[in-house]
């Protein structure tokens, strides 16, 4: 049993890490759906069998092994929102000017690493050793290279003139009233589309960014409104880590997980537009300047990719050759080396959230390894079991809800919040009487709202990177993740929908 988990974890390594570098049409890296994932079902099917939990005798822990469940393990997370928020909302009552500009993240979560090595009963090295492991986990290395090259490709995108242009032609088309709308849907679209927020990102917000810079409209209201469309299509897109990992674990069908999902979001998504439509505010006066075709096109192609599932690492990569090749047609002395700095630039753009994604892959490892996260699974399903006394399907669906929600809140990240929440969700399913469709749709909506709104959160750092304001105030302005929340909550209230349309697998 032990070999068989072992073999797991190292196909489950082969797919990540050697696709990058080496065949990615051998190992499926070129395409996003099925042939991406495959590996990933094997992981979380051998998971879901306990495979990789062979030594715990107690069922309700978690995916690996941990210290004896702990919430002091806790803490230090709780240090570093008190730190990074307290400072922020201290400043902004005293009137400081870019308030949460002045405290970095990626400083303040020095001393919650710092406590919670220390908290840790192994020894100094080992303690350290699960730090870096996290901070290496291949989410995260991930995460750190979409960053750096989403900001290569805005700030090539922008030497070359290629995001005035893009503005200007959709200033030219679209009514002011409908510029958060339309970006909104667009989002949604892409997102779905292509299955990952991350990508249509950083496809999408140098484009927000440049709308604001031109029209004068709020900069945190653009980038929420292209992180609520993204989330959006994350959540629902089929091709979807978040949506693989729920549906596997949960066993039901991809399609039934779909439609449930679908007439809880899609309700969420009609009263974002509308609440844009009604109180978002259009440009004051916008001024559609001149635009040339060319520098459009690097735009157009790269939202044509990602409509077309290409994986996100290509179309980035051709997004930035496409950039520098119309920088040397359209603009008189443009060289290699300034095509050069331009991409070094927007690496550079990118140090802060770089560093802190690393950071917070290594404290959330630490505080999964001291029993953190066992203790908080361990207290949500106690109190889903106490509601339950009342309303089983009621309490049941609200420790699934909150299970996944702080999962997320501790290691910013949907998909591990997910598979780590998966077990002991479909435990609580089974016992409450609830669908396994139902709970998949609760473990990804829950997941995505808590990743839109927490400001360490990937998707939220890239577009405040992009943007250069402050994360805070991006999740502040996702006004889809907010409205979801109260529909999924009045969803689980009423328990609807019932989705009776397909028996599940087992």
């Amino acid at each position: 049993m032990l070999l068989r988990s072992f073999a797991v974890l190292a196909f489950f390594a082969v797919k990540n890490c050697l696709p990058v570098f080496c065949f990615p049409q051998i190992f499926g890296y070129d395409r996003p759906f099925w042939q991406r994932q495959k590996l990933l079902f094997i992981l979380i099917f051998y998971t879901n069998k306990g495979t990789v939990m062979e030594k715990s005798k107690n069922p309700e822990r978690g995916l690996l092994e941990t210290e004896n469940a702990s919430g002091v393990a806790l803490l230090p997370l709780v240090l570093f929102l008190l730190l990074f928020l307290g400072t922020g909302i201290w400043l902004t009552r005293s009137g400081i000017d870019m308030a949460f500009y002045q405290l970095s993240a990626a400083v303040a979560i020095l001393p919650a690493i710092i406590i919670s090595i220390f908290l840790g009963k192994d020894t100094l090295n080992k303690k350290i050793s699960v730090f870096l492991g996290g901070v290496g986990n291949i989410n995260i290395i991930t995460m750190c290279m979409i960053y750096l090259l989403a900001g290569a490709f805005a700030s090539v995108a922008k030497s070359i003139g290629g995001v005035d242009a893009t503005v200007n032609m959709g200033l030219a088309f679209i009514p002011p009233s409908y510029i958060l709308p339309g970006l909104f849907i667009i989002t949604a679209f892409v997102a779905t589309a292509m299955g990952t927020s991350m990508g249509t990102i950083a496809a999408i917000a140098p484009i927000a960014a440049g709308i604001a810079e031109q029209t004068g409209m709020s900069t945190p209201m653009l980038m929420g409104t292209v992180l609520g469309g993204a989330m959006f299509g994350d959540n629902l897109s089929m091709i979807s880590d978040t949506t693989i990992a729920a549906t596997r674990t949960q066993g039901c069908e991809l399609s039934d997980k779909f439609r449930m999902n679908l007439l809880i979001a899609a309700p969420a998504a009609l009263v974002t537009i509308g609440l844009l439509l009604a109180f978002g505010g259009g440009a004051p006066d916008p001024q559609a300047g001149d635009w040339e075709f060319l520098r459009i096109i690097p735009y157009l192609l790269i939202l044509g990719m990602a409509i077309a599932g290409v994986n996100v690492f290509v179309v980035l990569t051709v997004g930035i050759l496409l950039c520098g090749g119309v920088g040397f047609i359209c603009l008189d002395g443009y060289s290699l080396l300034i095509y050069s700095s331009d991409i070094y630039r927007g690496f550079t753009n990118m140090q802060e959230i770089f560093i802190l994604s690393m950071m917070i892959g290594g404290l959330g490892e630490l505080i999964r390894s001291q029993g953190g996260l066992q203790w908080m699974l361990e207290k949500v399903n106690a109190l889903s079991k106490k509601l339950a006394r009342g309303n089983r399907r009621l309490g049941g669906e609200f420790g699934i809800s909150g299970l996944v929600a702080l999962a997320n809140v501790c290691t910013a990240n949907n998909t591990v919040a997910i598979i780590i929440s998966s077990r002991l969700a479909r435990e609580i399913a089974t016992e409450s009487g609830v669908d396994p469709k139902r709970s998949a749709s609760l473990l990804d909506i829950f997941s995505c709202i808590v990743q839109g709104l927490v400001p360490y959160a990937a998707q939220v750092l890239l577009a405040g990177s992009i943007a250069g304001i402050s994360p805070v105030e991006v999740s502040l302005n996702n006004w889809y993740c907010v409205v979801l929340l109260f529909v999924s909550v009045g969803a689980v209230f009423a328990g609807w929908p019932k989705g009776n349309w397909r028996k599940e697998r087992g």
